[in-house]
């Protein structure tokens, strides 16, 4: 859908702008005026007006956000996987983004999040009314990001993604591939999104509100098929030459036992690429197979 409501080009801000923020910038400046704040601009796509800037540095936002923004996205990625640096990239960073705006108010703040937020370790179905109550601090964390954008004045909408995958993600590929990977049996559920989907979600459903339609306040952004882990990694075994599993393989995965419902999602109109994990991995295993046959 383009963005029809105003007769110039929306701003947009992708705070974050790394792999998966950059992906949704490039798509954005389809229809809108888009910067991609991040401390090394080097690495901004082309189209997308690059904004150096440290998010840990309040004076330095002060200086260089765009006035008048229309949108923002904010995706970050901890810089260090302890709770310094979750509260960094999902709370602090937040908080000096959000106190460096200046001029009208933005009309919708994207805030990435995780399905790290759903505690849930019993297969059950987690919607996006599901209890979130974390355990580990990362979770926490996330958490209070979420809540953190909720209370910020503008009309936000949280992501969830599952576990992103893709040609540019494929640590648990190669991991099954070489022999890394090997779960129990029967292995808890694992939910995943393909990084092309998990791009296009953000893209879709910014749009929606930007054109003046009603978005929900909350999506879980998971594919259509919660699967057992045993389940993919014997997939991928039947489908491309694999090591045996080494004496130190990985049992299992890191995020509990849960399903993730997408019907959220879907009920907005949005149409997956890669509804499953073998549309996703099928084609990456394709690729793989090219890629041995050369000589």
């Amino acid at each position: 859908m383009a963005i029809k409501e105003h007769p110039s080009r929306p701003r947009i801000l992708v705070a974050g702008c790394g792999s998966l923020g950059g992906e949704i910038a490039r798509r954005l400046c389809a229809n809108a005026e888009v910067f991609g704040l991040r401390r090394n601009i080097s690495r901004v796509p082309e189209g997308v007006h690059p904004v150096a800037a440290d998010l840990m540095q309040p004076q330095q936002l002060q200086e260089r956000v765009p006035a008048d923004l229309d949108a923002i996205v904010y995706c970050l990625t901890p810089s260090q996987y302890d709770d310094k640096g979750y509260a960094d990239a999902y709370v602090h960073g937040l908080q000096n983004l959000l106190a460096a705006l200046s001029g009208r108010a933005p009309r919708r703040l994207v805030f990435i999040s995780s399905t790290s937020v759903y505690p849930q370790d019993d297969d059950s179905w987690v919607t996006e009314d599901s209890p979130c109550n974390p355990s580990r601090a990362t979770g926490q964390r996330i958490l209070e990001g979420e809540q953190l954008a909720r209370q910020s004045g503008i009309p936000s909408t949280v992501i969830r993604y599952s576990g992103i995958y893709g040609p540019s993600r494929r640590r648990f590929l190669s991991e099954v591939l070489e022999g890394r990977m090997n779960p129990s049996q029967p292995a808890p559920y694992s939910n995943r999104i393909h990084e092309d989907d998990a791009a296009g979600a953000v893209v879709y459903l910014l749009e929606q509100a930007l054109s003046g339609a009603g978005i929900e306040d909350t999506y879980i952004v998971s594919d259509c098929e919660p699967v057992r882990l045993d389940e993919v990694v014997a997939w991928v075994r039947t489908q491309i030459s694999c090591a045996e599993p080494v004496a130190d393989a990985r049992t299992g995965g890191r995020a509990g036992s849960k399903r993730c419902s997408n019907q959220r999602l879907l009920a907005s109109g949005f149409q997956f690429r890669y509804p499953d994990y073998r549309a996703g991995y099928g084609e990456m295993i394709a690729r793989e197979r090219a890629n041995n046959q050369r000589p």
